[in-house]
């Protein structure tokens, strides 16, 4: 799973905004999530519990996708 992320904004982007750019930046980090990729390549981790981490994060979405189309009805 080795791809390589270019994360970058601009001032221009966020109007000279320098809290506003921390922000965008940080989100976009959260959203590519490269901080978690940090944490799970520093220890090593066998491949039945990354298994299970994986399917347990992707019910997690499922149930907040869920709820989000519930809320919406």
């Amino acid at each position: 799973m080795a791809k390589g992320v270019n994360t970058s904004v601009s001032l221009k982007e966020c109007r000279g905004n320098v809290e506003r750019m921390i922000r965008r930046f940080s989100k976009k980090v959260k959203k590519e999530r490269i901080i978690e990729e940090v944490k799970n390549r520093r220890f090593f981790k066998k491949r039945s519990v990354a298994r299970k981490e994986k399917q347990e994060r992707a019910r997690r979405l499922r149930m907040k996708e869920e709820q989000k189309r519930n809320r919406k009805k």
